[in-house]
């Protein structure tokens, strides 16, 4: 079983050297070309999910709709993802040292939005990655919150909680 990143994370794929991931930027924000009907009474966030090439070759990256799941809130229930406004990476090559963003809008009720979960699976070179989840929250800091960091108070955040849940499962003498 792998473990969960913090939106912000990046995550390296081992089957293609170089290449890595990251769901980051989670944030409230109206959609460019105004909201779906079928959005009406939610609130629009959006995010953005960058690749990045650090190896020695170019990648082809494919990352469209249904590639990319948003689940908001505690029970996991579906976000609307607006595909009309959202952006994707359609059959792009990554050359090395180069990134390439999707940015993907969607609405969900304004209550579930301090959880929000982001699963992820590219298609590299027209084979299919692994899955992988990116946790956060609108209102959450981005990025891992290390041990003796204070960014949510004294009881902690959602990404604090999630790193202390990861360090935990990692047991000990893993490495961090």
């Amino acid at each position: 079983m792998y473990e969960p990143n913090v939106v912000g994370d990046w995550h390296e794929y081992d089957e293609h050297a170089g290449l890595r991931v990251r769901v980051h930027r989670l944030e409230q924000a109206e959609p460019p070309r105004g909201r779906d009907d079928a959005a009406e009474g939610l609130t629009y966030f959006r995010l953005r999910v960058t690749v990045e090439n650090r190896g020695s070759g170019p990648f082809g990256i494919h990352l469209e709709d249904g590639q990319i799941d948003v689940r908001i809130g505690p029970d996991g229930e579906g976000a609307f993802v607006d595909w009309r406004n959202s952006q994707f990476i359609e059959g792009y090559d990554v050359h090395p040292l180069r990134r390439a963003t999707a940015v993907l809008y969607a609405a969900a009720p304004e209550a579930s939005l301090s959880q929000v979960d982001v699963q992820v699976q590219l298609r590299v070179d027209d084979e299919w990655t692994g899955r992988r989840l990116w946790s956060g929250g609108i209102g959450v800091h981005e990025g891992s919150v290390g041990a003796g960091a204070s960014c949510c108070g004294a009881q902690g955040g959602l990404a604090h909680q999630i790193s202390n849940f990861l360090r935990d499962q990692a047991g000990p003498g893993a490495a961090g």
